[in-house]
Order: C-alpha cells, then sequence, then structure tokens
C-alpha cells in the first residue's frame, strides 16, 4: 500500500507503480502533446483559407454546378471527441509507464502512428476524399495493431482504447454520409 493517496491514485491510473515521479511526467507530456498537436493540426488545416481576392461577375452558375459548404459535424458528434482523445492519451501513459520491453516499444510506436494518421485525417477532412479515405483505413488499422499489441503490455489499456478503434470506424464511415456531395445530374443545353 503505497503511503500517500494521491500517489496510490496515480499509480492505479497510470500503470505507473515503482515509477519515478520525472518519468510519469515526461510521458504525460510527450502523449498530451501528442494528442494536443494532432488536434491542433487539424482544425488549423480545416479554417477556410480567405486570400482577399474577390471577383465580381454577373455569371450566376446553375444549381448543379454550385458548390455547397460542408455542414458542421453534428453536436452529439463532437462531443465524442473529447473522451476518445483522453482514453487515448491515457492509454499511450499506461503503455509509457509499463515495464521496457519489446512489445512496449511497439505499442508505443504504433500508439504514435496512429496519432499521426489521426491528425493527417482530421485534416484533410471533406475536401480531399481520396486522401481522407486513405488515412482513415490506415488509421483504424494502425489503431486496431495498437489495440493487440497494447494488450499484450497492459491489458486494461487495451480494454480502455478499444471504444476508441471502434468510434474511428464509425466516424469514417459518418464522414462520408455526413459531407454533402454536389449533384451529379447536369443538363446540357
Amino acid at each position: 500500500m503505497p503511503t500517500h493517496p494521491v500517489r496510490g491514485a496515480v499509480d492505479s491510473l497510470a500503470n505507473s507503480r515503482g515509477r519515478s515521479a520525472q518519468h510519469i511526467l515526461i510521458g504525460l507530456g510527450i502523449t498530451v502533446g501528442a494528442v494536443a498537436a494532432a488536434a491542433l493540426l487539424a482544425k488549423a488545416s480545416s479554417r477556410p483559407q480567405d486570400d482577399g481576392y474577390e471577383a465580381y461577375s454577373d455569371y450566376e452558375p446553375p444549381e448543379w454546378e454550385q458548390k455547397s459548404a460542408p455542414k458542421p459535424a453534428p453536436k452529439f458528434l463532437t462531443s465524442l471527441w473529447p473522451p476518445m482523445f483522453m482514453a487515448l492519451t491515457l492509454s499511450g501513459l499506461r503503455v509509457w509507464n509499463a515495464p521496457p520491453s519489446a512489445a512496449r516499444t511497439q505499442a508505443l510506436t504504433l500508439w504514435g502512428m496512429a496519432q499521426g494518421l489521426n491528425a493527417v485525417w482530421m485534416a484533410l477532412g471533406p475536401k480531399r476524399l481520396g486522401g481522407q479515405l486513405a488515412a482513415a483505413i490506415a488509421s483504424v488499422g494502425t489503431a486496431a495493431a495498437y489495440v493487440w499489441r497494447a494488450r499484450q503490455v497492459d491489458p486494461a489499456t487495451a480494454a480502455l482504447v478499444t471504444p476508441y478503434v471502434s468510434w474511428i470506424g464509425v466516424a469514417n464511415a459518418l464522414s462520408d454520409t455526413l459531407t454533402p456531395r454536389p449533384s451529379e445530374t447536369r443538363v446540357i443545353h
């Protein structure tokens, strides 16, 4: 039994029994930093670019030619991302604090790759469907491999991040159905 109840709670939550406070803080910085960087990169790249150029014309394109702006994600979808990112962050910290092994190194590598692919997937958004689809498929595959490898390091970590992998798969499917597509009907005069 630890002498301090806070340290006992941290050890239980972060899988850090026997680790120094410095090791735990470094792992926390790395995991929070990686998740935050992925989220910020996605947020920054999803902003519309305004170059200040305005073109004036009397031409009004027909309805089939007009581009519709992507709709923002529904509130229930955006409210699911923070808990999923928290679970992913905590899972990375738990693997970081696990005893050194080849499985731990592989799990941390897969965790980092999943973060990078998530950033690419979110940054591409509905603007570049082909790239988004490739990043989404790679993200789901990498996250699933991470769960498999994390299970060998710490079974509780795998259970913690499994809902995230499921949600990534659902979000990939929903992102295609929620993104408005231009009408394919063309009128020829």
